[in-house]
């Protein structure tokens, strides 16, 4: 059976989700600061961090540690002081709850016991580096932080392999490397933007693609990452006879074999390999 109550009507409870800055703090909104003043308590990531966050904006509150190795418990805690009548509100560390952050299973909690949920909107890393980093934002999918498993690392980039939506991951700095690499093992060459310090004072947009990105000096890339990458093109579908028309035609003019195949993959805009193939089988085999 369906239950209909306006989220600010009504005798539920209900617990507010505060999205906070994810770099600059001027951009911690009105209705946020609002919402903690209301709040008597604030449930968070990091006491510590969100300590900090609050006493900058002037507020001394009660605080509820709530983080990925305690959600259940706290969450127990926080559905608790919200059936009491208790005004509660929850914060991670940066960004949105839940979103590659803890708070899902305290939202769950909250639900399954009748308790609302609201979500005041602020900052978001994801959609900061997709809206600057040029690429098609028509559709796109969020993963996160990959495993740093690596088996399970590249079974995820496997699924993801064939998604046509642009992807965007997290990435911190003691990993990219790694991630790097282990992207354009399974992507490729795709156009791709890393965008790292959003909001801050060093804020950057590295733009080029994956393979170009391997040469980066990783020691430089510091703070938190969003890395942007294209998603699968559909492959021309052009005809053979014309594939080795255009390959011909360079090689003719004196151009090397390797630079004639990636001149005609690039003119045709089609892969790399499938010229390389009829080039294997059109003029190699041939001589």
């Amino acid at each position: 059976m369906i239950k209909r109550e306006l989220n600010y009507e009504g005798p539920s409870p209900l617990l507010y989700l505060l999205a906070t800055p994810i770099g600059n703090m001027s951009e911690i909104s009105p209705r946020t600061k609002a919402i903690i003043e209301e709040s008597e308590y604030i449930a968070c990531e990091d006491t510590r961090n969100s300590g900090l966050l609050l006493s900058r904006l002037g507020f001394s509150k009660k605080l509820i540690s709530c983080h990925e190795h305690n959600e259940e418990a706290a969450s127990s805690q926080i559905v608790s002081l919200l059936k009491q009548g208790k005004k509660v509100a929850y914060m991670s560390d940066a960004g949105y709850p839940a979103i590659s952050d803890p708070g899902s299973r305290l939202v769950a909690n909250c639900l399954n016991n009748g308790i609302k949920v609201s979500t005041v909107s602020g900052p978001n890393a994801a959609l900061n580096a997709l809206a600057g980093s040029g690429l098609d934002s028509t559709h796109f999918y969020f993963h996160g932080f990959l495993s740093s498993k690596p088996s399970e690392r590249d079974q995820e980039l496997q699924e993801i392999q064939s998604r046509k939506e642009t992807v965007i991951f997290y990435e911190s700095p003691h990993r990219i490397g790694k991630t790097l690499a282990a992207l354009y093992g399974a992507l490729g060459e795709r156009p791709a933007v890393i965008a790292r310090e959003l909001t801050k004072a060093h804020e950057e947009f590295i733009r080029g693609n994956l393979k170009e990105f391997l040469a980066l000096d990783v020691s430089t890339l510091k703070g938190e990452m969003v890395i942007v990458v294209e998603g699968k093109k559909e492959e021309k579908a052009i005809d053979e006879k014309a594939i080795i028309n255009q390959l011909k035609a360079y090689l003719d003019s004196g151009i090397r074999s390797k630079e004639a195949i990636k001149k005609t993959a690039e003119t045709l805009s089609i892969n790399k390999n499938q010229v390389y193939s009829l080039y294997l089988s059109a003029f190699k085999n041939n001589q």
